[in-house]
C-alpha cells in the first residue's frame, strides 16, 4: 500500500471513532435539476449550532434531515423536519452516536454508537425513543448503507479497511471489497452501490454488486474530495471548497462545476446529501470560515 493511501485509511479510521472533529454546520438547499442545468438556492442552516453537526441523511419519504451534532460536549442524534423547520433530539445517551440512517422500517434509524469504553458498534434505534439495541455484535462500524430491509453494508474498521455485508434474516455477513473510503451510496434504480477505492495510487469510483462483489470502474473522483451524493436520476455530486461539481457516467467525460456557495459565504464543503425525490440537497460546510 502507498503512502497516500497509508494516512487517507489512518485519517478515515480516526474520523470515524468521532475524533479530530472540526466545527461543521449542514445547510439545506433547494435543488432543481432540468436537462443540463443544475441549481441550488434558499440556503437554510438546519443544525444552526456550535460544534460538530455532520452526517446527514433523508427520511425516506423526503420530510426530515437525520444528522449527528454536538451537544454537552458529545455527539447525539437529531432530526430536522423541513415542513415545520423544527429540530428534534432522538438519543440522550451517556455514548456519541453518529451516521445516522433511517431503515426501511420507518419506524426505526441505525446510527454508529461509540462508548465510553471505546466500543463501537452499529445500534438500531426507535424514533420515539423507546427501543435500542445493537444491530450487529462484534462488527467495528464505522459507516453504513441499507440495501433493502433485511440486508446492508458497512466499512468496517480495521488495517485496511474493508466493505462487509450483513444479511439479517440468514444471520450471515461476508466481506465484499477492501482498502475503500467513506462513501457507499446505493447507486439510484439499480441493485448496485457506489464505493471510493483506495486499492490503486489515485482513488477511484466503482459500483460494486452486494450479491456477487463485482466491480465496475465508474470514474474519478474530484480530486481532493471524498464525498459524494446521487441524483435520482443517475448524476453523481460532489464538492470542494465553495464549488460543486456534477458528472454523469455516460454523459460527462469530466467534473462539471455547476454551483458556487461563495455568493453564500460558506465554504469547506465535505459530505453531501440529496432527497429521494431530489428536490433538496444537504451540504456540510466548514462553520470556522463563515
Amino acid at each position: 500500500m502507498n503512502m497516500k493511501i497509508k494516512i487517507l485509511c489512518l485519517l478515515l479510521t480516526v474520523t470515524s471513532f468521532g475524533f479530530s472533529q472540526t466545527d461543521t454546520d449542514i445547510y439545506l438547499f433547494d435543488f432543481i435539476q432540468g436537462d443540463s442545468i443544475l441549481v441550488i438556492d434558499n440556503p437554510i442552516n438546519i443544525s444552526d449550532n456550535k460544534g460538530y453537526d455532520n452526517q446527514p441523511s433523508f427520511l425516506n419519504d423526503g420530510s426530515g434531515v437525520l444528522y449527528a451534532s454536538t451537544r454537552n460536549e458529545q455527539t447525539d442524534i437529531a432530526l430536522y423536519d423541513i415542513k415545520n423547520n423544527v429540530n428534534v433530539w432522538l438519543t440522550n445517551t451517556e455514548a456519541n452516536e453518529y451516521s445516522p440512517i433511517q431503515t426501511f422500517d420507518k419506524n426505526y434509524f441505525t446510527a454508529v454508537r461509540l462508548d465510553q469504553d471505546g466500543e463501537q458498534l452499529l445500534w438500531k434505534y426507535k424514533f420515539n425513543g423507546k427501543k435500542q439495541e445493537i444491530l450487529i455484535e462484534n462488527l467495528p462500524v464505522g459507516y453504513h448503507a441499507w440495501i433493502s430491509k433485511k440486508m446492508l453494508v458497512s466499512f468496517v474498521i480495521g488495517d485496511p479497511s474493508s466493505l462487509e455485508v450483513s444479511n439479517l434474516k440468514y444471520k450471515i455477513k461476508y466481506p465484499i471489497d477492501k482498502n475503500i473510503g467513506r462513501s457507499i451510496l446505493k447507486i439510484p434504480n439499480t441493485d448496485l452501490l457506489s464505493i471510493i477505492s483506495l486499492e490503486h495510487e489515485d482513488p477511484e469510483i466503482y459500483s460494486i454488486s452486494p450479491i456477487t462483489s463485482e466491480k465496475k470502474y465508474i470514474a474519478d473522483p474530484l480530486e481532493g474530495a471524498q464525498d459524494l451524493a446521487w441524483t435520482p436520476d443517475g448524476t453523481m455530486i460532489m464538492g470542494k471548497g465553495d464549488k460543486l461539481y456534477k458528472l454523469k457516467p455516460g454523459v460527462d467525460k469530466t467534473w462539471v462545476e455547476f454551483a458556487s456557495l461563495s455568493s453564500y459565504g460558506l465554504t469547506g464543503i465535505t459530505r453531501l446529501a440529496i432527497s429521494p425525490f431530489g428536490n433538496k440537497l444537504a451540504i456540510v460546510v466548514d462553520e470556522t470560515t463563515k
